[in-house]
């Protein structure tokens, strides 16, 4: 309540026209936060619920995670387990650093609770995130990255290029995200289809057996498009589950347009890819279809329109093991983390009761 009454309207004051702006400020004043190890560790301590889960080999604090496009950088990777997170994914990052898309390039559909991006993968580079967590201070909770493919380089030679960011980054990822399902960057969508994606999973597997050196492999997930059919998302995921990647993210954000308030139709024909409340009964049902799909043997990570504790049970619900967010502390701030892990540990209670 208080974030939603006076740091989001100050937010949303500096973003005005420019929302890339609002969150550009949020995080250098998280990077300063993350820089802070006392206050920092305190702020874990009172503001990080506990519910401990195991997923993907990995123990995560609680359920509830930053969903990537945050912190492409890692600038504030320390701050976000003050934030009550128990895991952040960071990136997505690309092998050559690159500037992404033209600005504007960040929209918010305020009353829809939404936002259209097209940032284009912006960020420092693989080499230049590797450097960065080297000398950063232990990360207290588990971290994903995200990688995907570099614009210059020609999809035919994007195994390589996903190759390098792995080589680079692999060391300081609890978890690598395969993202191949971004809309905003020309053709990368195309190695959803069967055969890229089947070789693409095949060297990535291969490559992370052999930096892992005999120890344990850092698990791979794959990053699924929203837009697809529910026949690709089935070949999709034969192929993700033949190619033994230890689960999927599913959603990126969409093309579409659906369940966008008038009042933002304006917003709404910007280009690039949407996210927040018009996703979350979509996300929801996608979640649901790869739970049945793969008879749920296939870990899921729930993205998308998560913007209150109900709808993170919701995904919960629907066959998630952990969820992530990201439109939802645009919005709601970082209460909604801590409610979120609230609402996950009363449902497991209930559960647990109805057993007994």
């Amino acid at each position: 309540m208080l974030y939603q009454k006076l740091a989001r309207p100050v937010l949303f004051r500096i973003g005005r026209g420019d929302a890339e702006r609002a969150h550009e400020t949020t995080l250098r004043w998280l990077a300063r936060l993350s820089g802070q190890r006392q206050a920092r560790n305190a702020l874990i301590r009172l503001n990080r619920p506990s519910a401990p889960v195991t997923v993907c080999g990995i123990p995560f604090p609680n359920p509830i995670g930053l969903a990537a496009g945050m912190d492409k950088n890692g600038v504030a990777v320390g701050a976000w387990p003050a934030l009550g997170f128990g895991f952040a994914e960071i990136g997505t990052v690309t092998a050559q650093p690159q500037p992404g898309n033209p600005a504007p390039r960040m929209f918010r559909m305020t009353r829809s609770q939404g936002i259209v991006n097209r940032m284009g993968f912006n960020n420092d580079g693989a080499q230049a995130l590797a450097a960065r967590l080297s000398a950063a201070p232990a990360v207290d909770c588990p971290l994903g990255i995200s990688i995907g493919k570099s614009k210059a380089v020609a999809i035919e030679d994007a195994i390589e290029d996903y190759l390098q960011s792995m080589r680079f980054l692999y060391p300081f990822a609890d978890y690598i995200a395969i993202n191949v399902s971004s809309p905003n960057t020309p053709g990368l969508r195309k190695l959803q289809d069967s055969g890229a994606l089947r070789d693409l999973l095949g060297a990535l597997r291969a490559e992370g057996e052999r930096l892992a050196a005999g120890r344990a492999e850092r698990p791979i997930l794959v990053k699924i498009a929203p837009d697809l059919t529910e026949s690709a998302m089935a070949q999709l995921l034969e192929v993700c589950l033949d190619a033994g990647v230890a689960g999927v993210i599913a959603t990126n954000t969409t093309l579409g347009r659906d369940r966008v308030d008038p009042a933002d139709d304006a917003v709404a024909v910007e280009a690039g890819g949407m996210s927040g409340r018009p996703l979350t009964e979509f996300a929801r049902e996608i979640v649901r279809f790869v739970h049945r799909e793969t008879g749920g043997n296939l870990p899921i990570i729930g993205s998308g329109g998560i913007m209150t504790p109900d709808d993170a049970q919701a995904m919960f619900d629907a066959g998630a093991s952990l969820v992530q967010i990201y439109s939802g502390l645009v919005y709601n701030g970082p209460g909604v983390v801590r409610g979120s892990v609230r609402r996950y540990k009363s449902a497991a209670r209930r559960r647990h009761r109805a057993k007994a």
